[in-house]
């Protein structure tokens, strides 16, 4: 079952901006594919909470069209539409049990007793609840909650599953179990799905796809390496994971490659974007895990040397900001058991494997 968004915009009613309103989502198509979970990312305010409440029929687009399976549902109710929603706060009745909060949603369907207990049995086995159907939600864990409003949405069997930020309550342990947990019944029942979070971890690990967004537009769309390793611009490489930013100039550019000058060192870097040309400023992306640092001493005179301002050992990294000429530059190497840890205040060599930066035109800022 796919899904479509067709440019849809959602307006709403602000009387303390110029001309009264406020576009919360500008313009976003997308389509995502039957079986495929599409993550929708970005900082809070960014549309993307209010994007997912138009699939879900909670809140109508003011302009654009919703397509399910085909069938154009932007002004059909939540309930004719054949989703269901995990949310944040899990919205479990604490008045009734866990099999009880499961079942609910086939008692509203009019389905027979022997059906639902079949299906409700199934479903918390599904979610590793099993023997647990007669507990209230307050005897309930954090993550066994999450569980059971997971349950509840699956056993309807949708036809399209919405997650509204679903792990965020959790801790950091619990919250990456219970992804993986959504990830494998996701897969496994090959629902179509679209995931909201402001967690680039989470997202990268759970999705197909990720639909970055910022001032209701969308910035990009892509898989989570494309996304990670060639951001569209400034603000997707900045947004998703950690990031140097290094300004240099195009030299020359061939067969795929470009040259590009960095405060004097030459860098033989890939060139994706046929617009850039040789002569014009650009941004190197270059992230924080392919910096390598060495002893000033032993360097050769093309690295980059800079003072290591702070060294935070995190056990299977270090963390090292350094000093670059007034720039300030992030490093994240591993195994520092094995390489130790460097010393606040050394100066230090450090360079990067060319092919592993990204370049982007120096205008690139977002998606206008």
């Amino acid at each position: 079952m796919s899904v479509i968004l067709e440019s849809i915009t959602k307006t709403f009613d602000d009387p303390h901006r110029a001309g009264g309103r406020v576009t919360a989502v500008d313009g976003v198509s997308l389509e995502v594919h039957e079986g495929e979970l599409v993550t929708l990312l970005g900082p809070s305010g960014c549309g993307k909470t209010t994007a997912l409440r138009m699939i879900a029929g909670f809140e109508m687009p003011t302009a654009g069209r919703i397509l399910i399976d085909g069938t154009d549902v932007s002004t059909l109710p939540p309930h004719a539409r054949n989703t269901a929603m995990v949310f944040q706060s899990y919205a479990i009745f604490p008045h009734l049990t866990v099999a009880q909060n499961v079942a609910f949603g086939l008692e509203m369907r009019g389905l027979g007793k022997a059906e639902i207990a079949s299906r409700v049995g199934a479903v918390l086995e599904l979610v590793e609840l099993a023997g647990l159907q007669h507990r209230s939600p307050e005897q309930l864990s954090g993550g066994q909650q999450q569980r059971v409003a997971l349950a509840r949405a699956i056993v309807t069997e949708p036809r399209v599953l919405l997650f509204d930020e679903p792990l965020s309550n959790l801790d950091a342990k619990l919250r990456e179990q219970m992804r993986s947990e959504v990830r494998r019944l996701q897969r496994r029942l090959n629902i179509t799905s679209v995931y909201v979070t402001h967690d680039q971890a989470e997202a990268m690990a759970l999705s197909d796809r990720i639909v970055v967004m910022e001032s209701g537009r969308v910035q990009q769309v892509a898989e989570p390496f494309e996304i990670y390793a060639h951001p569209t611009n400034r603000f997707v490489a900045d947004f998703i994971g950690r990031v140097n930013f290094l300004e240099g100039r195009v030299v020359d550019a061939t067969g795929g490659t470009a040259g590009v000058d960095v405060r004097g060192h030459r860098l033989e870097v890939p060139l994706r974007d046929a617009t850039i040309r040789p002569g014009e400023p650009v941004t190197l992306v270059v992230r924080p895990e392919t910096i390598r640092l060495a002893p000033a001493a032993t360097a050769g005179s093309a690295a980059f040397r800079g003072a290591i301002r702070r060294a935070v050992y995190l056990g299977a990294t270090v963390e090292y900001e350094l000093d670059w000429e007034g720039t300030t530059i992030l490093a994240v190497n591993g195994s520092p058991l094995e390489h130790g840890v460097l010393a606040e205040g050394a100066i230090t060599a450090f360079d990067f494997p060319p092919a592993t930066a990204h370049l982007l035109p120096a205008t690139a800022i977002r998606t206008a």
